[in-house]
């Protein structure tokens, strides 16, 4: 057996630790076990159901005290070690992790890159802590992971090819939920949605990456050109009881759903075309599950190129455009097929099977 311990911030419903619970739910425990080191001592809803599947979860809650918790991560290596793989999803701070896996003789060290575009305009004091912490990945790290091609250049450098050490790895999504469609009138009633509604879609966590604050003048916009617009807004985070004031002054009526463990049901029920206008993204793990349910998708055109799968369910704009164009696409946008967009996002390296077989592979090496 393969013993793996994941590094993550905490193990809420987000894009890297679905792909992880779908790893979890899918892997032979015979063969792999996972724990996960998380950096906060609350609940999170995924806790209850990784006990229930075997693995652990131990709290190290001292990430901005890295003294503290260099200490913490040691003993939790030396009391439930020993570990095969330290796989760490904590950007630059892996650097640490990685050190303290080393110091502990663990043979697999894997950074893994899941951003891009997180540290552009730093100043000189976090300049200082990037160009430690890129000091220390690239000393104890056995291998790195990178969910694209612009998350690999910010994590590895911009030469990261030349290291045979850094590969992109796809993550895999669950396609099971895309494959049959629920009943469109009873999913919205239970949101509060009119049959006629014009449902503006979006999932991601309440933070400044979203851009949710654009995103709502976005469906300000749509709502003028078409009254039957209702966005349905998914997700939670620091920044959710500011949209909800906002989405109330702009007169927005918005449905916000919180963490839900349903996306897949709400893309294909209730949304008819998915709104991503984030500032920056690693890839978007939820614009490929949009693609899955066969959404017309709207998003920044400086999110990977990866992200795009179903070619003819996607269009890019510049958050340079102005809200109303914004609006405008998503409301011509043409329904695509959801047969072929599913069969597109099948055939790709984004499918699960396939992805957690190239990442045990990564966790064979050296061990």
């Amino acid at each position: 057996m393969i013993r793996v311990l994941h590094a993550v911030g905490g193990m809420d419903r987000g894009g890297i630790e679905t792909w992880l619970m779908h790893v979890l739910r899918r892997i032979d425990r015979r063969r792999l076990h996972m724990d996960f080191l998380v950096h906060t001592q609350r609940p999170c809803a995924y806790d209850h159901e990784i006990r229930e599947l075997g693995s652990h979860i131990f709290a190290c809650p001292h990430p901005h005290r890295p003294w503290r918790y260099f200490l913490d991560l040691d003993r939790v290596l030396r009391e439930h070690g020993p570990y095969d793989v330290v796989h760490s999803h904590l950007h630059r701070f892996s650097g640490l992790v990685l050190r303290a896996a080393r110091r502990r003789r663990v043979p697999v060290r894997i950074a893994h890159s899941h951003v891009a575009g997180v540290d552009r305009g730093a100043g000189p004091i976090r300049r200082q802590y990037l160009q430690l912490a890129e000091a220390w990945l690239r000393a104890n790290a056995t291998a790195g992971l990178a969910c694209s091609v612009p998350a690999a250049e910010d994590l590895f450098g911009e030469g990261w090819r030349g290291d045979p050490r850094w590969r992109v790895l796809f993550y895999g999504i669950d396609l099971a939920p895309f494959s049959v469609a629920p009943e469109r009138e009873r999913v919205r009633a239970e949101l509060g949605l009119g049959p006629d509604a014009v449902v503006l879609g979006h999932a991601g966590r309440f933070v400044p990456q979203k851009n949710h604050t654009f995103l709502l003048e976005i469906m300000a916009a749509a709502r003028r050109i078409d009254a039957r617009v209702r966005p349905l807004l998914v997700g939670d985070g620091p920044l959710r009881p500011e949209m909800e004031r906002r989405a109330a002054e702009l007169g927005l009526e918005a449905v916000f759903t919180g963490s839900r463990s349903d996306v897949p049901r709400l893309m294909l029920g209730a949304m008819d075309a998915f709104v991503f206008p984030s500032r920056f993204e690693g890839l978007g793990l939820v614009l490929i599950e949009a693609q899955a349910a066969g959404l017309p998708v709207i998003a920044t055109d400086t999110i990977p190129a990866e992200a795009t799968v179903a070619r003819e369910a996607v269009q890019r704009l510049s958050l340079a455009d102005s809200a109303e164009a914004w609006a405008r696409a998503a409301l011509a946008a043409p329904r695509p097929h959801r047969g072929r967009c599913l069969a597109a996002v099948t055939a790709s390296s984004f499918n699960l099977a396939a992805n957690i077989d190239r990442l045990l592979a990564n966790y064979a090496l050296g061990t």
